[in-house]
């Protein structure tokens, strides 16, 4: 089994009585988050950054067993890193950035999913979510013992709520019996089969692919396989019509079979038929220990709207998309990289309501995105026709010798950062001849500044980022104030900062938001037209 901090973190958070429970009016609070996952932990810890009090409720007591979600983008990192906890997750994960795809017992191809230097953290680690989610945990308690206003209450579950027009009120039940709060604001981060999005009657809408995985992870001393995501298009060892290889920490290994549509799931569950899968897969005479299995079907869906009055969704509780391509977990911390700074001025006064409408575009435009990508991969991966069948097939062998048919080859195109192309929170891009990744409403990408890095320097605020441009030192607007961060091109010992932010362009000044997404940039200063995208930056235009 894993570690002794793996299997004793389920009980984190356990039961206690809270003071609220003993009040005769109900206690209002300005946050509540429904759901104690990786989500509802990180949405606690973007407002408690910002000071704003925040309750987590959750119906257990901590991190659930079984490796679930296993692969970690480096978005997804660095958005934990501002939150202080991903640094100890790429400690404890394993760092891996190549892939490789097998046809049969034939190599097709191998890519590099980080291909360029000069980034702090790596394209992906592989860790198990239960251990994800502890550090983000014991992040929170750590603020908790600074004085942050957080807190998350074990075995709190949400019976009922009532949607007012300015708040919410909630019915939770206890093992001391049922209490009463409310809610200046609720967000909902309880999973796919989410009881809040169940309890308001929201529509949660989309596909169901018709087929089946199994996952097994196991346990095993193996250096046959490297520390690499590999996959095999009908494998020759029969175990499936796909398989899909990652290393985990601890000596695990996730393994995913593609099983089809018509299978006796009870049967396939069984020990002994997994392990018929796995020998044939691993060969004779490979020593391994079960930890975990669990068979799923693929389904992409979503709600149609995130923002329901003073409800909001995040993670699988507003849209769902299958493993291949790692968009879960990821996607839904971008989902809080957004929502909490808007929320956090919303909260604040330093911007209208209607701010928080732009997090419904933003992130039904991500979720699209992602359905997309994890749809043109599943329709790849499980051919729905003796056509699609073998043109399949001809993209894989034509793939193992030509670069151009490469593209084609889908076995789950993985998670990258959203662009917000299109969102009424950008200004209209002003820097001649700049780079189209820095474009407005792209995320920032990172940046060696000698033995430190680009992105922590921005933090969690809006920042004026100068590149060989004057600039005032700060500037105020309706309330926000923006600081400068100036660099230069001497600066840019590698030519990162220059390639990444200049391109052709002689100087640059952008605006970034608090989630480190572009909003406006222009070849030099100018107060007014900054203070503007300031403005429509802040839903204020």
């Amino acid at each position: 089994m894993f570690d002794d901090r793996y299997t004793l973190a389920y009980k984190l958070y356990p039961y206690k009585r809270h003071a609220d429970q003993d009040q005769k009016a109900p206690v209002r609070h300005p946050v509540v988050v429904m759901g104690g996952g990786p989500i509802g932990v990180a949405t606690a810890l973007d407002l408690g950054q910002q000071g704003i009090p925040v309750v987590v409720l959750d119906d257990h007591e901590g991190v659930g067993m079984g490796s679930r979600a296993i692969c970690f983008a480096k978005r997804c990192l660095e958005i934990a890193d501002r939150y202080g906890a991903g640094k100890p997750m790429v400690e404890k994960g394993v760092v891996w950035n190549l892939g490789k795809v097998f046809h049969k017992d034939d190599k097709v191809f191998e890519f590099n999913l980080l291909p360029e230097e000069g980034h702090e953290f790596p394209a992906f680690i592989n860790l198990q979510q239960p251990y994800f989610e502890s550090f983000m945990i014991e992040r929170l308690f750590e603020m908790q013992k600074a004085g942050a206003p957080v807190e998350i209450r074990g075995k709190n579950r949400v019976d009922n709520v009532i949607v007012k027009d300015d708040h919410v009120v909630l019915e939770i039940m206890t093992p001391d019996g049922p209490y009463t709060m409310e809610a200046d604001w609720l967000i909902g981060c309880d999973g796919a089969s989410s009881p809040l999005r169940e309890m308001l009657g929201h529509d949660f809408s989309g596909k169901v692919f018709k087929d089946s995985f199994l996952i097994a992870d196991i346990k095993m001393l193996n250096d046959n396989f490297p520390t690499e995501r590999w996959f095999w298009f009908e494998p020759s060892h029969g175990s499936g019509a796909s398989t899909l290889l990652h290393r985990q920490p601890d000596d695990v290994w996730r393994v995913d079979f593609q099983i089809g549509w018509d299978v006796d799931r009870k049967e396939e569950m069984k020990e002994e038929n997994i392990r018929r899968r796995l020998d044939a897969f691993l060969g004779e005479g490979v020593e391994y220990e079960m930890v975990w299995s669990s068979i799923y079907t693929f389904q992409c869906k979503r709600m149609e709207k995130f923002r329901h009055g003073h409800v909001l969704f995040a993670g699988d509780a507003a849209h769902q998309v299958s493993p291949f391509g790692a968009r879960g977990a990821n996607s839904g911390m971008q989902d809080v990289d957004n929502l909490g700074w808007k929320l956090g001025m919303v909260i604040n006064g330093q911007a209208p309501e209607n701010l928080l409408d732009s997090y419904n575009m933003e992130r039904v435009h991500g979720a699209d995105e992602n359905i997309l990508n994890s749809t043109r991969a599943t329709d790849f991966i499980t051919p729905k026709s003796e056509t699609s069948h073998i043109f399949r097939n001809a993209v894989l062998e034509l793939s193992e010798h030509y670069p151009f048919a490469r593209p084609l080859v889908n076995s789950g195109r993985l998670s990258v950062p959203c662009v917000y192309d299109g969102s009424p929170l950008n200004s209209a891009d002003g820097l001649s001849d700049g780079p189209e990744r820095t474009r407005p409403g792209a995320p920032c990408p990172d940046a060696p500044l000698g033995a430190e890095f680009l992105l922590p320097k921005l933090g969690g605020k809006f920042t004026l980022l100068t590149i060989n441009a004057e600039a005032p030192d700060s500037f105020e607007e309706s309330g926000i104030t923006v600081e400068r961060l100036a660099l230069s091109t001497s600066d840019d010992k590698t030519g990162a900062l220059t390639e990444r932010y200049l391109g052709e362009a002689k100087s640059a000044v952008y605006l970034i938001r608090p989630d480190q997404h572009v909003a406006a940039r222009r070849d030099s200063f100018d107060e007014n037209l900054f203070r503007t995208a300031l403005r429509r930056a802040t839903g204020k235009e």
